[in-house]
């Protein structure tokens, strides 16, 4: 599922504003999750939901199919707007909600998602308990949001920093014990991830250096049992973006268009001789190969049932061979390595795609992202710093043959 979010912070969202975006996502082919605004409070602190039920019952008139979520980044309401909300509380306005779509027949099985919480620091932790215990059972997904690094001190060597790509792993684990206390199992959705704060640095978040941490996102997610992510933003809004100005593709959409065509649901084991190296008291691994491995989309049709496809970034300063092995050895590979494009390395915003920039045909048409074969039993040979990914055909895995 493809997915648009708004968040209205503001108190009132024209009619004729929601009709254009509406319009936009269902011609796009998204669903739209609009946030609504959980500021408006009554003088007890609760949530006042008077202007949310006329946007609602205007919506619900047009039948536009639309989820909801209260509210973004609650533990920060005191910092940004002067007045806190607790867990709580912010549970109580969720259960409120959900009392307003139940009788508009078109929503009352409506998704609900939330409280899209900041970083699980401390008190982060304390309003989300408090919240899980009130409205736990209340959201169909329990969503938090990530952002790696201050947008306002960042280099561009600090996209290669294993430690900062693993900071995520910490999170996950974090808002996955509180979650499992009160509801096990209940979907967790990352639903807002930037590379850096403040709406991203320019020539930075929008470069290629971004796309390690982008792409090592979407893996260690996956890995954990975590299988819808929410980017900030597409389009405008700072510069975490996946277009510029003119509707031309950065770096991350080239990578993210890949990973959708390339990448099944379905996340693989893998294991590589001589990378798995024993865990010592006080130490931690932090490898700077990372390699996913996934079932290939079952929808592209230039894969049979079977394939598998590797990702892979290279952190290294130097190329590192890879050498399939198993039942993996004998077979055809095509390769998608992306490299940046032009004089700025690293810091590029246009892409290659094995040796061949990558740029629009015209504006409504997609160039054709081919593939370079490789012959069975070849050895994979990444480039320093670079990432790509690898489709071994016809494997025939049994994991990958059945949805």
């Amino acid at each position: 599922m493809l997915i648009l979010k708004l968040q209205a912070s503001f108190c009132f969202f024209p009619a004729r504003s929601l009709d254009k975006l509406y319009n936009f996502a269902d011609c796009s082919g998204l669903h739209l999750i609009f946030a609504l605004n959980a500021l408006r409070r009554n003088p007890n602190n609760s949530w006042n939901s008077s202007s949310a039920l006329s946007l609602l019952k205007y919506s619900a008139s047009k039948k536009y199919n639309i989820s909801w979520e209260l509210g973004n980044e609650p533990n920060n309401y005191r910092t940004m707007h002067g007045r806190a909300v607790n867990g709580s509380q912010l549970g109580k306005d969720y259960i409120q909600l959900k009392s307003l779509l139940q009788p508009i027949r078109i929503y009352s099985r409506a998704s609900l998602y939330g409280p899209n919480i900041g970083r699980p620091r401390k008190n982060v932790i304390a309003l989300l308990d408090g919240f899980m215990k009130v409205a736990g059972s209340t959201v169909d997904a329990v969503t938090w949001q990530h952002c790696y690094i201050d947008g306002r001190v960042v280099k561009v060597m600090d996209f290669l920093k294993t430690r900062l790509l693993d900071t995520l792993s910490d999170q996950i684990r974090k808002i996955q014990k509180v979650v499992n206390t009160y509801t096990p199992g209940k979907k967790i959705w990352l639903e807002g991830v930037v590379t850096t704060s403040a709406g991203g640095t320019n020539n930075l978040s929008d470069s290629y250096a971004a796309g390690f941490l982008w792409l090592n996102t979407l893996g260690m997610l996956a890995n954990q049992g975590i299988d819808v992510v929410i980017r900030h933003s597409f389009f405008d809004h700072g510069y975490n973006h996946l277009v510029d100005q003119n509707f031309n593709p950065l770096p991350d959409y080239w990578l993210s268009l890949l990973y959708k065509r390339l990448i099944g649901p379905k996340v693989l084991a893998v294991h590589v001789a001589g990378l798995q190296r024993k865990p010592r008291p006080g130490r931690v691994i932090r490898d700077k190969l990372r390699i996913y491995a996934h079932c290939t989309n079952h929808h592209n049709h230039n894969y049979v049932r079977g394939s598998i496809t590797l990702f892979i970034i290279n952190l290294h300063r130097s190329r590192k061979k890879i050498k399939l092995a198993g039942t993996l050895r004998d077979k055809l590979v095509h390769q998608y390595l992306l490299q940046p494009y032009g004089q700025e390395g690293l810091k590029s915003k246009s892409v290659q795609l094995n040796g061949q920039p990558l740029v629009m045909v015209d504006d409504g048409t997609l160039p054709e992202l081919k593939p370079r074969p490789l012959r069975p039993g070849r050895t994979l040979v990444i480039p320093p710093v670079t990432m790509g990914f690898y489709v071994v055909k016809n494997v025939n895995a049994l994991a990958c043959r059945y949805r």
